[in-house]
């Protein structure tokens, strides 16, 4: 490999085109639209996961080569459903819902078994059902759970935002050029600066430490970067670039929530298993 490719050129390669306006209008709108479900009681956004789960399975049967089979998207939409009904209505049993996702995997596996690559696409659904689940149950369960989702979405999105920004405009080495060609140093590292700002900026609005926000923000922000290379892994295995292109500017489902899926079970863990306080001595 050339120390061309090796390194990514910067603004100088920066083409101004439709994305640069399409992009951050709809994240914009995106994220208004999310935060809003996620400031209504848990029924609604269970219903916007469960429906996002059926179009990113799409996506995923799509990402791994198969084709769309209707039985597997209904399972898909099923599993989604019961994990919204086992928050609602079993919001203290992680493990009655993570035994529907086993079960429910299974299934997906028995489906698809005539298809092509059926470990993949049985791998969707916890993939994708088990990030929701954390979403709902950090949601519906920890203390203050409405901040602490929010404070998650905001530290993903500023990472991804970060990411983009630093990367175009400083360029430089490539962190995995056969990987993720566009994924360099600088824009993994101004991501989680951009996010340790944000997130202390958040933090301390509300009234907790700023400082110790920040340096956790900085650190949890490469779990969304690896949610980002684990999509890129996954779209360079089967020979494609986009997911999907549901949302304008942004491609597919997954493209856009890749990073949130890897961060939703790891905040899940931190509070529910490690008993951490992500908002930072913030009074209940």
């Amino acid at each position: 490999m050339s120390a061309g490719e090796e390194h990514a050129p910067g603004f100088r390669a920066i083409r101004l085109d439709g994305g640069w306006v399409l992009r951050p209008v709809f994240g914009i709108l995106l994220a208004l639209f999310a935060l809003f479900v996620v400031a209504l009681p848990p029924g609604y956004l269970a219903v916007v996961l469960a429906l996002g789960t059926i179009i990113a399975a799409r996506e995923w049967q799509r990402c791994v080569g198969a084709a769309a089979s209707q039985n597997f998207e209904i399972l898909i939409a099923f599993v989604s459903l019961v994990l919204a009904e086992a928050v609602l209505l079993y919001t203290s049993n992680f493990a009655y819902a993570a035994a529907v996702v086993a079960v429910g995997t299974i299934a997906a596996f028995v489906v698809a078994r005539q298809e092509k690559h059926p470990l993949w696409q049985a791998a969707g659904l916890p993939y994708l059902a088990l990030p929701s689940l954390c979403l709902l149950m950090l949601q519906a369960n920890a203390e203050r759970g409405v901040l602490v989702v929010i404070g998650l979405l905001l530290i993903v999105w500023a990472t991804d935002t970060g990411a983009l920004i630093f990367g175009k405009l400083i360029g430089g080495p490539r962190i995995a050029p056969k990987l993720s060609p566009g994924k360099t140093w600088a824009g993994t590292v101004g991501g989680s600066a951009i996010a340790a700002l944000v997130y202390a900026g958040y933090i301390g609005f509300l009234g907790g430490t700023a400082l110790s926000a920040a340096l956790f923000a900085f650190v949890f922000s490469v779990v969304a970067h690896g949610g980002d290379l684990f999509e890129s892994f996954v779209k360079r295995r089967f020979g494609i670039k986009d997911s999907g292109s549901a949302i304008p500017g942004h491609g597919g489902v997954l493209d856009r929530m890749d990073s949130t899926l890897a961060a939703a079970p790891v905040m899940a863990l931190l509070v529910f298993v490690a008993k951490f306080h992500p908002l930072f001595g913030l009074q209940a």
